[in-house]
């Protein structure tokens, strides 16, 4: 099932446009069932990654963050770097015979990710003591504070990978970097990220398809992922594969979950409608989030794109105490943290 792919490096998308070849019309349930079919995803060996990229001359200076990891065994070179984001640089390494990558969290202060707040909100801490110091904002509680970042990526890519959404498969997280699956295509090259690809209107059509299930599945499982968009978004050989959880939200206990899911649901519209205008009418979002209110929502739920607002009115007295009943809560704890 070849897949036309192609990174923008100046090249004529004409070119591309008209080599596109054989296009896809494979139905989401036959993609992902193909998919666990095809599970696990190929590994290369080192060997095999040697055969597909050029490898610098000279050893590349291992980056301060791995040495521990070489020292102690858990990887033994690294290749060369990736890519590096807005929170983490990432790393292509040798581990024994197999290439994975290494994800290098920066430190707090230099990372560009905003109003982090937002996302750790109602994430549940099971030690009280590390509890009460995050909430205190104290020097230990900023450190636990960012392991607990540092530790979500590693808890969501387990229990996506549970739920049926493609994910790279985690080694662990030592020391604020995490180890995991290299995502490649099956010539052996690194997957490109979704923005990077053309597709043909079909092929949009039944990715931007696949994507929306994954979102389901993701809310089924708890999950929101937060920040998703086309840079967070990888393409093999067998459709999309999610990425960058860091900041995965709690769909039940963050006051912020429906906005952050209908904007993570209407970027991915925005972005498959360049290649499939008739995208844009759709209301994958509001769909998704009244079937998961109303406690319909399921795995395999079969989405429509259709909605159609409710014309009853707002019970406003409702809305209202639930308003105060949340700043009582914020009063009390507020009165707590003082008698400490």
């Amino acid at each position: 099932m070849a897949r036309i792919r192609a990174e923008f490096r100046g090249e004529d998308k004409v070119a591309y446009l008209a080599a596109r070849g054989q296009s896809r019309t494979t139905s989401v349930s036959r993609r992902l069932e193909e998919r666990r079919r095809n599970s696990p995803a190929k590994r290369q060996t080192a060997l095999q990654y040697a055969a597909n990229c050029q490898q610098p001359k000279r050893p590349m200076k291992t980056p301060p963050r791995l040495q521990p990891l070489l020292d102690d065994g858990l990887i033994d070179e690294v290749i060369h770097p990736l890519m590096s984001g807005k929170e983490a640089s990432v790393y292509v390494v040798r581990c024994g015979r197999e290439i994975r990558c290494a994800k290098v969290y920066k430190e707090v202060h230099k990372r560009s990710f905003k109003k982090a707040a937002q996302y750790q909100e109602g994430r549940k801490v099971r030690n009280s003591r590390r509890a009460r110091a995050m909430e205190k904002g104290s020097k230990f509680g900023r450190q636990q504070q960012e392991d607990t970042w540092q530790n979500a990526e590693v808890d969501a890519l387990f229990k996506l990978a549970k739920a049926g959404v493609r994910v790279p498969e985690p080694y662990g997280c030592f020391d604020g970097v995490l180890l995991m699956e290299l995502v490649t295509t099956e010539d052996g090259d690194v997957a490109p990220r979704l923005n990077d690809v053309i597709l043909t209107e079909e092929q949009a059509l039944e990715d931007h398809a696949v994507v929306m299930q994954y979102i389901v599945r993701m809310l089924c499982a708890g999950l929101i992922h937060g920040d998703l968009s086309e840079f967070n978004i990888l393409v093999d050989d067998y459709g999309p594969v999610i990425i960058d959880l860091p900041q995965a939200v709690d769909a039940a206990a963050n006051n912020n979950a429906r906005r952050m899911l209908e904007r993570d649901v209407n970027k991915m519209r925005d972005y498959y409608s360049q290649f499939a205008p008739q995208l844009l009418q759709t209301q994958y979002a509001k769909e998704i989030w009244a079937l998961y209110e109303d406690g319909e929502l399921h795995p395999d739920t079969e989405l429509t794109g259709n909605f159609v607002e409710s014309d009853e009115a707002a019970d406003v007295d409702t809305v209202m105490d639930e308003i105060r009943a949340v700043l009582e809560e914020q009063r009390a704890r507020e009165e707590r943290r003082k008698e400490e």
